[in-house]
């Protein structure tokens, strides 16, 4: 990956590589779900407390990883539970495709089940060799020189580092795997081949859709990936009822949710935990963990961030900016504002270039409008302070001190006029370019 972050730390749609296999897990009801982590315990703090963490204290390979997982569950397991195996960088494996190993699995009473599919470019992945009666021999590793004949870098069916185990079969060969081979490492899929020359029976199931099991190794990988996950994820609202007028100028996370009837209109990126009702318009903006209910609108050009609660009806603008602020039902802030902890009340209409001067330096302070409140252009309320229910400011006004209920607040200078100023203060050269065009006419 060439980076400073953990591989599985990256994000895809708005949650790190790693929490796709775990949700899948979940959803699939695992028992329990242990993840392996390196020392330092990198991936800790991105995991639910639910997840059990263990630490492969060296990194030598996926049979050392599992080996320190099962070292984890102990030995209270089941000897015939199965045991499945997920890759943190396979990540768009789903609780269907888990549901449908395992069955398979049962079906099959094997010790051991792979979860194999086809590619049409199997580069870089492990080929899967079968026998005779189509059960699965071994996995030939590619990524180095010697480790395959040309004839097996041939095959397409490849190993996708998902798995499922009977507890009593994978603790009997764990210990037996060898680092024989170019990286030195303990290779999880010679378990398969222990597991049959002990006469044990190992199938491979094979997954149709690749999408499901393709694995991540770099930066290309990592965006092919979440160009599927996100058109996975437009799908689903648009099945749901939700207009995205062009799903590819369009970025909506994993966790976003959004109501029937909504319209999504192109440019716009809904991230984090946005939640949007029913019957909005959402055009060429940005939104992070925002709160929208039914019938709002929104953009184009406004940026929404952690905080921001617009209640049903409101409008948000054309660069207008808000934070930590609660818009109340059928407010406008139409263009060119910035609220930061901000309430404000039913119906209040923000002029244009409505400030919220929210931090003085050391700490935030939170302004309160009442509902229908007008303000004029160009006002800034310093924080904190309050405008009473339909009170007006007037245009260009600093306001500081609260404003009452139905009260007019102007705080500015009064107008100077100065006459002549402008020929006053017209430079010596200019004056002398005047007189020659006088001469000259």
């Amino acid at each position: 990956m060439r980076s400073s972050i953990p591989k599985v730390l990256h994000e895809i749609c708005g949650r790190p590589m790693v929490l796709w296999p775990v949700q899948a897990a979940r959803e699939a009801q695992a028992g329990r779900i242990v993840v392996v982590d390196s020392p330092g315990e990198p991936l800790r703090t991105a995991l639910p407390q639910d997840v059990e963490v263990v630490v492969q204290e060296r990194p030598d390979g996926t049979g050392g990883a599992v080996r320190a997982a099962l070292a984890e569950i102990g030995e209270s397991l089941d000897p015939g539970a199965p045991v499945l195996v997920l890759a943190g960088d396979v990540p768009l494996i789903d609780a269907d495709a888990i549901r449908e190993l395992l069955a398979a699995h049962e079906e099959q009473g094997a010790a051991a089940t792979m979860a194999t599919t086809v590619l049409s470019d199997p580069t870089g992945y492990g080929r899967v060799v079968r026998d005779g009666d189509g059960e699965v021999e071994r996995v030939v590793e590619t990524k180095r020189p010697g480790d395959s004949t040309q004839t097996e870098r041939e095959i397409r069916e490849v190993n996708t580092g998902v798995f499922v185990f009977a507890a009593h079969a994978l603790r009997q060969v764990l210990g037996r795997l060898s680092t024989d081979n170019s990286q030195g490492e303990l290779y999880l899929p010679q378990a398969l081949e222990l597991l049959r020359a002990d006469g044990a029976r190992v199938v491979g199931h094979q997954i149709e859709d690749e999408g499901l099991v393709l694995g991540v190794n770099d930066r290309v990988a990592l965006a092919h990936v979440r160009t599927i996950a996100q058109q996975a994820i437009h799908e689903r609202h648009m099945l749901a009822g939700v207009t995205i007028v062009d799903p590819a100028a369009t970025v909506i996370d994993v966790e976003v949710q959004i109501g029937q009837d909504t319209t999504i209109e192109p440019f716009t990126s809904l991230r984090g935990r946005t939640s949007i009702g029913s019957g909005c318009t959402i055009r060429r903006s940005y939104l992070l963990d925002a709160t929208l209910e039914d019938g709002v609108t929104v953009g184009p050009f406004a940026y929404l961030r952690p905080g921001a609660v617009l209640r049903a009806g409101s409008k948000v603008g054309t660069f207008v900016e808000v934070k930590n602020s609660d818009i109340g039902p059928g407010a406008k802030v139409p263009h060119l504002s910035y609220l930061g902890d901000a309430d404000v009340g039913a119906g209040s209409n923000l002029g244009a270039a409505t400030i919220t001067a929210n931090y003085d330096g050391r700490a935030k302070h939170r302004t309160t409008i009442g509902a229908r409140v007008r303000t004029g252009v160009d006002t800034t309320l310093v924080a904190p302070v309050t405008l009473g229910e339909e009170a007006v400011t007037g245009a260009g006004s600093v306001i500081t001190e609260e404003v009452p209920e139905a009260a007019l607040g102007i705080a500015r200078e009064r107008q100077v006029n100065v006459e002549g100023y402008a020929r006053r203060q017209a430079p010596e050269s200019d004056a002398r370019a005047d007189d020659r065009g006088e001469h000259e006419r």
